[in-house]
């Protein structure tokens, strides 16, 4: 069996590892978010230190809740801010590294919600002793959800 040269088992391993993040780099993202929420602007950085290409819409409360609406949210499953991505919608805080797992896995799905605001997640707080325990709820067509992850 040929020997492979160093740099190209380093090179080799490196995309290995780069592959899954990669899938998302420059993933185009709109947030539809009110003008004066902060823990949007919040979330919105901490999506962008994660590689995804973000853009902020601010809209009015009753325009943001329309397109709460049209995007198949139901009451007990929404927060402050609503995203899409790759066809998927994101409510609220969640993390993206479960945004990343959601456009890997590509599950049958209208995408993912955290109720609420809970602190310590993505763009309320740091997580912590005191962050609050949070589920990310995978929003299945027919209204019903599943937990995709738990925090805390």
């Amino acid at each position: 069996m040929p020997r492979i040269p160093v740099s190209v088992r380093s090179a080799l391993v490196a995309a290995a590892l780069l592959a899954p993040g990669a899938a998302v780099a420059g993933e185009a993202l709109e947030v539809l978010k009110s003008a004066s929420c902060g823990c949007c602007i919040a979330w919105g950085e901490h999506m962008r230190e994660n590689g995804f290409d973000v853009t902020e819409r601010n809209l009015a409360a009753a325009d943001l809740m329309a397109a709460k609406t049209r995007a198949g949210l139901k009451q007990g499953q929404t927060s402050c801010h609503t995203a899409h991505v790759g066809g998927y919608v994101v409510e609220g805080h969640v993390p993206a590294s479960e945004v990343r797992r959601l456009l890997s896995e590509r599950p049958d799905a209208i995408g993912l919600s955290v109720p609420d605001m809970p602190y310590g997640s993505p763009g309320m707080g740091e997580p912590g002793p005191d962050a609050d325990p949070y589920d990310v709820l995978l929003l299945m067509r027919d209204g019903s959800t599943k937990i995709y992850a738990s925090y805390p």
